[in-house]
């Protein structure tokens, strides 16, 4: 069974960081690839940072680009979401989603990822 669990949520002023952790267990993430979403309340949710742990490549969106950093620990099955100069609209609820990544691919689209975490909660205080 695949399991997916986030920690490393709070609450945080501006400016300030926080690093999020996705556990992963029952794959081995060389083969996957992982995304963060994130949904703040009233809104839909939207992919923030992807990355491949075959080969490390990554992408953002442009919102985040600069101040997040997504990373693989692969001998650790865990990765992270190093998240710095918080802002208030950063405030949702975090989730990572696992699928197996073929060719080394990196994908964005919620719907190409097949297993899901609870989710933690974010909150950026102004």
């Amino acid at each position: 069974e695949v399991q997916l669990v986030e920690s490393g949520g709070g609450l945080v002023q501006v400016a300030g960081s926080l690093r999020l952790s996705c556990g992963v267990s029952g794959v081995t993430l060389d083969d996957y690839a992982i995304g963060w979403f994130r949904q703040a309340p009233g809104k839909e949710r939207e992919g923030v940072s992807f990355i491949s742990c075959v080969y490390g490549d990554t992408h953002y969106i442009d919102s985040v680009k600069g101040r997040f950093t997504i990373s693989c620990d692969n001998a650790g099955n865990t990765v992270y979401l190093q998240m710095n100069s918080l802002k208030p609209e950063d405030t949702a609820v975090y989730s990572c989603a696992a699928t197996w990544s073929y060719s080394g691919n990196v994908y964005v689209s919620q719907s190409d990822y097949e297993y899901w975490g609870r989710g933690t909660q974010v909150t950026v205080s102004s």
